[in-house]
């Protein structure tokens, strides 16, 4: 555990999984991805979610992210059960407090970079004033203050992720929400975007769960939770 994690005791709880349960129907049959599983993360934490393909990160990613609802257990963020909400209500939270990073970068193609991330401040309403200086001040932060008018089709991969981190956090997410956001990128490219990530994470002072398969970049995170046949545990 980092030094960053020390001073836990004097954070609020961000996020709080109880008894949480999703099954999927295969064919004929019932497959548990998750079982009762139960977490606290914190404020201002960085998580590892490690686990096999087909374990079940994406999906509670999904769950806490308010993409998907358990079967059981309640899935708590920012003091709100999510599987209490409507789905228009879910949408709405989604948009105001959480924050998604993927391994596919997820930009829209006939959009250049700055009109991007300004998809997410227009949906949260924000004023075109408070929207360009704000898409200015983490283009700046990602280094991509030269790139605003680019398409995605010519910036390269770590390019691309940039783009994509700082449309995730424009809105200041309490929670941001990363799918094996280094996957598709060389190792040294990998290592600067986490540092990246990290670094902005930590000046919002929002919670970061990243799901990887990394071993190298978990044991750089406060603290690192595996799934494995449907359960959830620290490591």
């Amino acid at each position: 555990m980092s030094a960053s994690s020390s001073n836990a005791t004097n954070r609020s709880v961000a996020i709080e999984l109880r008894g949480v349960s999703r099954r999927f129907r295969e064919g004929d049959r019932d497959h548990t991805v998750l079982d009762s599983a139960d977490a606290v993360f914190l404020e201002g934490e960085i998580i590892a979610l490690r686990g096999r393909s087909g374990s079940g990160k994406s999906t509670l990613l999904n769950l806490i992210g308010g993409i998907d609802v358990p079967d059981a257990g309640q899935v708590v963020v920012a003091g709100i059960d999510l599987r209490a909400l409507t789905e228009r209500k879910r949408t709405l939270f989604r948009r105001e407090h959480i924050g998604f990073v993927y391994q596919a970068f997820n930009l829209v193609p006939t959009l250049n970079v700055s009109d991007n991330i300004r998809l997410v401040l227009e949906l949260n309403k924000t004023p075109q004033n408070r929207a360009n200086q704000r898409i200015a001040e983490l283009l700046d932060a990602v280094g991509l203050a030269d790139r605003s008018h680019s398409y995605p089709d010519v910036l390269s991969g770590g390019e691309q992720q940039r783009v994509a981190i700082a449309r995730a956090l424009c809105h200041r997410p309490a929670v941001l929400l990363a799918d094996e956001p280094t996957g598709n990128l060389d190792d040294s490219t990998a290592a600067s975007i986490m540092k990246l990530l990290k670094n902005l994470i930590r000046e919002t002072g929002g919670t970061m769960i990243m799901a990887t398969h990394s071993a190298a970049i978990a044991s750089t995170c406060d603290r690192t939770f595996e799934l494995h046949n449907g359960k959830l545990s620290q490591t």
